[in-house]
C-alpha cells in the first residue's frame, strides 16, 4: 500500500500576513457602512441614549463589522488579497 504525505501549505510570509490584514481592515471598513446604511447604532426616538448614543454608534458599529470579519465576514478580505496577490506579480 502506498502513503500519502500530507500536504502541508508554506507559512505565509510577514508581507502575505500584511496583505491580508490590509484586506481584512478594507472588508470591516465595508461592513462598518453597511451596517451604518442599515441603521445600526442610531438614536432611538424615544427612550434613547441621547447624544451620547450617537457620539458612540461609530465604535459600535466598528467593533461589530470587526468581529464579523474574524469570524469569517462575507469573503470580501479574500477577494481584495487576491487582487493585490496578482496585482504584484503582474507588475512584478
Amino acid at each position: 500500500m502506498t502513503e500519502i504525505a500530507p500536504i502541508i501549505a508554506p507559512a505565509p510570509s510577514a508581507h502575505d500576513s500584511r496583505l491580508r490584514q490590509i484586506a481584512e481592515e478594507l472588508e470591516a471598513t465595508f461592513l462598518a457602512e453597511m451596517l451604518k446604511s442599515a441603521g445600526l447604532g442610531e438614536a432611538r426616538e424615544s427612550f434613547g441614549g441621547g447624544a451620547g448614543e450617537e457620539q458612540f454608534g461609530s465604535f459600535l458599529r466598528d467593533a461589530q463589522a470587526k468581529e464579523m470579519v474574524q469570524r469569517g465576514g462575507i469573503g470580501l478580505a479574500e477577494h481584495i488579497f487576491n487582487a493585490l496577490k496578482s496585482h504584484e506579480v503582474e507588475n512584478g
